[in-house]
């Protein structure tokens, strides 16, 4: 392969004069600039990716952080991370919590590699890391952007929406169809934006006159396995519900999906809504009603931010997220309680 020594060769130029307009920093003449050109055209010449991050000060690569690679809910994200950061030209590397350790251990580690791989700037979306953690970033904290999750430490930095206001638009989407008698599926209680959305919900429970003591309530894990597996627990516990919340929608989509094994008709006998309206929402069986989360608005403002920091660019910040229920199939009035499984 040709190196940027050959087209300095060829060109008849000095090495300094052949970077320069590799890199398109610096006066060059004309003249030379057209020598150049063609020498890089008749040797095919291809700046490598560390090469130009050398001769530019900048790898043009963003780095960012998610805690795990599956479902339906990162994939949409990354897909919107991706097309904002390539319309900049530049690249975007992804690490995910993988290895020993607890979650926090996988997300300094994963932040740590890409740094080593000399991301301009960073992308994480996680609760895993602590104040401390960002600390020990150093001057690099300053090209950092955190989704979801809020740093005391870079308030201007992090980008997340209203998962309160999230909880409490279920609940009165709830009892806007007369239901009364209802279950939660919630994530993990470890999880703030997860806290925070049941806290909502039951919140408003408590001011419509529902005892949130009174709420059946299952703890699982965000994913389709783990709905279906608290579905069955509410059907075998006999608890006699209209309607059932569930934390996000891969969890919803799962206990659908067990409902429509154990013979109970949604909405029919039993209504269910969603969290986060997610792709997989409106094509599960019945389509699912789920809250709609402002992800892309949320995400794109916050690499608008980041290229922003990291790129000496001035693209227009927001911060206005607005929270809605988008109403399908799977919600209905309610009608007298769920019936047994057969």
């Amino acid at each position: 392969m040709a190196t940027i020594k050959d087209v300095a060769k060829l060109a008849g130029v000095g090495l300094g004069t052949a970077s320069r307009v590799v890199s398109g920093k610096g006066s060059v003449s004309p003249a030379t600039l057209a020598r150049v050109k063609k020498a890089i055209d008749e040797l095919g010449f291809r700046p490598s990716h560390a090469a130009r991050a050398l001769l530019s000060g900048s790898s043009r690569m963003v780095g960012v952080y998610i805690p795990v690679l599956s479902g339906t809910f990162y994939t949409p994200i990354l897909q919107i991370i991706d097309t904002e950061l390539r319309a900049a030209g530049v690249h975007m590397v992804l690490a995910f919590g993988v290895g020993l350790g607890d979650e926090r251990r996988q997300a300094v580690e994963g932040v740590e590699f890409l740094i080593e791989r000399g991301c301009d700037g960073l992308v994480v979306m996680t609760s895993a890391l602590l104040e401390e953690d960002i600390a020990a970033l150093g001057l690099k904290a300053g090209q950092l952007v955190a989704l979801n999750h809020s740093f005391s430490s870079i308030p201007d930095q992090c980008f997340t929406v209203d998962h309160a206001l999230g909880g409490r638009l279920a609940a009165r989407a709830l009892l806007d169809h007369k239901h009364r008698k209802i279950a939660v599926i919630e994530g993990p209680r470890r999880l703030a934006d997860n806290v925070a959305r049941v806290d909502g919900f039951m919140s408003e429970l408590a001011e419509q006159g529902i005892d949130p003591a009174r709420v059946w309530r299952m703890e699982s894990d965000f994913s389709p396995a783990g709905g279906w597996a608290a579905a069955k627990q509410l059907l075998d516990s006999d608890y006699g519900c209209t309607a059932l919340f569930c934390a996000n929608d891969e969890m919803a989509v799962g206990a659908l999906s067990y409902f429509q094994e154990a013979g109970i008709r949604v909405p029919h006998d039993l209504s269910v809504i969603g969290y986060d309206d997610t792709p997989s929402a409106a094509f599960s069986a019945p389509r699912l009603t789920s809250v709609h989360m402002p992800w892309r608005e949320m995400t794109q403002n916050g690499v608008n931010a980041l290229l922003n920091l990291c790129y000496d660019v001035r693209r227009t910040v927001t911060r206005d997220f607005p929270v809605s229920v988008t109403l399908r199939a799977s919600l209905a009035t309610a009608a007298g309680g769920r019936r047994k499984a057969a």
